[in-house]
């Protein structure tokens, strides 16, 4: 065996006693860096529901600040409304079809690609989703709740609530 060849094994031995060839990550402690791997993130609805949904932190529903998931999938689309407080939306991926006009007309959407960052004003009317024939589009949606959705007309104005 040539001079190289045995150093590079006995290199090899000693990272193998050591424990430096097969070093396993070190999880981090939950009490200070709290996680959920993409397989523990718990979604509403499934994959043929018209968007599924996973709460990140916070309620909606609720006083304070929340994070949301939103997944489209594809060929489905609100209708125009509108929340009563402010949001912030990353697009994470896909593409993120939005309008801000009363009238829901799907020729007139404006396709927001995956790396977007975009602000729902409150009060301001709009729609989304995904179109048909393309993957699911997921967001990033953040707030302070409690926030509410109201569906409107063609004139933007509110639509009696549902009995």
């Amino acid at each position: 065996m040539h001079a190289i060849s045995k150093t590079i094994l006995a290199l090899g031995l000693v990272a193998s006693f050591c424990g430096l060839a097969a070093a396993q990550p070190v999880k981090p402690d939950p009490g200070h860096l709290p996680f959920v791997l993409p397989d523990g993130i718990q979604w509403s609805g499934t994959a043929s529901s018209p968007m599924q949904q996973a709460t990140l932190f916070g309620d909606p529903n609720k006083p304070g600040p929340y994070g949301v998931l939103i997944r489209w999938n594809p060929g489905h689309f609100s209708t125009p409304h509108f929340h009563s407080s402010d949001r912030w939306a990353y697009v994470i991926s896909g593409t993120w079809w939005v309008s801000s006009s009363n009238v829901y007309d799907e020729s007139k959407m404006y396709p927001l690609p995956a790396g977007t960052f975009a602000t729902d004003i409150a009060n301001t009317v709009h729609y989304d989703g995904a179109k048909a024939g393309g993957p699911p589009a997921v967001l990033e949606l953040v707030g302070m709740g409690p926030v509410t959705t109201t569906q409107v007309d063609d004139t933007g104005k509110p639509k009696p609530a549902r009995q």
